[in-house]
């Protein structure tokens, strides 16, 4: 196996179909409050019951959830990492909002880097990796049978971050990163539709074959055609 290589569990699809949910802080240790807070957080932030622009009060938020700021004031620095929120100086913290502009043009982007990441995903596949892939593509397949948005949204991102980690090119990733994570408003909400979510992954296994292939060129172009073809399926659900 290549240094630095993602070790791939034998119960790596089993934790996608058997997640923990927490129903309360007293769920977890103390340590994880943070991230339980933050889940709770990003959920309602997908639902709409925080709006774009809607400031967060750490002090109503600890009180609504049973914990004290301090678990609070952690999640959202883990939202503020993941592009959810923004901290505005002397003003506090808000969810963030988007334009239909900023949306269009990140995916145009997002496209370019991505179709870079299949073309030279082929040059340091692993047997390991082929594996991984299946399995993803196979839990998506699983996900569209059982119409379950949520578990086909994160599939999906580890489908993607994969193929950026095999590109080999550090910056790629990490500009690639951040395209996803300003794009989580808009994209996270409209996975729901089975439509969008059975020709997404079609389009999946056709960049993942001419990986294998090393068909480089091809791989590249199905994977920018992926993602523009994501927006306009995004698009679609937002007119409805």
């Amino acid at each position: 196996m290549k240094q630095g290589a993602p070790v791939l569990s034998s119960h790596f699809l089993e934790a996608f179909n058997s997640p923990i949910r927490m129903t309360s802080p007293a769920d977890k240790p103390e340590q994880n409050l943070p991230l339980w807070v933050a889940d709770q957080l990003k959920q309602w932030i997908y639902t709409g019951e925080l709006q774009p622009g809607e400031r967060l009060n750490e002090a109503a938020l600890a009180l609504r959830m049973g914990t004290s700021r301090g678990p609070v004031r952690e999640a959202i620095r883990i939202l503020t990492g993941q592009g959810l929120v923004t901290a505005v100086v002397n003003r506090g913290v808000f969810v963030r909002q988007f334009s239909l502009r900023e949306m269009l043009e990140t995916y145009e982007l997002r496209a370019l880097m991505f179709g870079f990441g299949a073309e030279h995903a082929s040059e340091h596949l692993t047997e390991a990796d082929k594996q991984q892939f299946e399995e993803l593509l196979q839990g998506m397949d699983q996900a569209c049978e059982q119409e379950d948005g949520s578990r086909y949204y994160d599939l999906n991102l580890h489908f993607h971050e994969l193929i950026m980690r095999l590109s080999g090119n550090r910056r790629a990733q990490s500009a690639y990163d951040d395209y996803v994570k300003e794009l989580h408003l808009f994209r996270r909400k409209y996975f729901n539709a089975p439509g969008n979510m059975r020709r997404s992954n079609i389009e999946h296994r056709q960049i993942f074959d001419a990986i294998v292939k090393g068909a480089n060129s091809k791989a590249r172009s199905a994977a920018e055609k992926h993602v523009l073809e994501g927006r306009q399926r995004l698009m679609r659900s937002m007119e409805v």
